[in-house]
């Protein structure tokens, strides 16, 4: 379940006061159980998975995405597997742990594993929000957030996108002010 790390430490973890302290900011928040089955269980439990394993496991929760297809317009999904043997993975990660926005929304739904992402606030606070195993997160574009997995190896989780090109990250040059302590706390 999610919760929210403040700079201080302290946490939220109430899920409808995270959910309202998010829909602040226009972040859509869910939990949505992972599969469930024998052959799910299987396939969310490996390190890696092949590309006919990656969709085999989409198969599986293939009804969010006919959801999200009526409901927002979602026109494509993918599966990323991120373990610790990836070659070049710390430079991958880098990638998303500045703080930037994309011209599409980032969503997400996280079948295994954990993941942090940062969120600047309106008048410049920041965040983090821990999300795991059932939490689908949809950021709009233009939202000024980032995303490090701090400690966590692993994580799968499927990506929704209207338009593939819209995730490219836009740097901001703002700099973060949550320390690693925070998290770990």
């Amino acid at each position: 379940m999610a919760r929210i790390i403040f700079p201080d430490g302290k946490e939220l973890k109430d899920i409808p006061a995270v959910q309202s302290r998010l829909a602040g900011i226009g972040i859509t928040l869910h939990n949505w159980p992972a599969p469930a089955g024998a052959r799910a269980k299987e396939l969310l439990e490996k390190k890696s998975l092949s590309d006919t394993e990656k969709e085999e496991l989409l198969g599986f929760v293939q009804n969010r995405f006919e959801e999200l297809k009526r409901e927002k317009g979602y026109q494509t999904h993918d599966m990323v597997v991120i373990h610790e043997d990836i070659p070049g993975l710390a430079d991958m990660l880098a990638k998303f742990d500045k703080i930037h926005t994309h011209a599409d929304d980032e969503v997400r739904y996280i079948l295994e594993g954990t993941g942090y992402f940062g969120f600047v606030e309106p008048d410049g606070k920041q965040f983090l929000l821990e999300v795991s195993g059932g939490d689908y997160i949809n950021v709009p574009a233009n939202t000024e957030h980032w995303f490090e997995m701090r400690g966590c190896t692993r994580c799968k989780a499927v990506r929704y996108f209207i338009d593939t090109s819209g995730w490219t990250p836009n740097y901001t040059g703002r700099a973060r002010e949550i320390a690693e302590a925070a998290a770990t706390a």
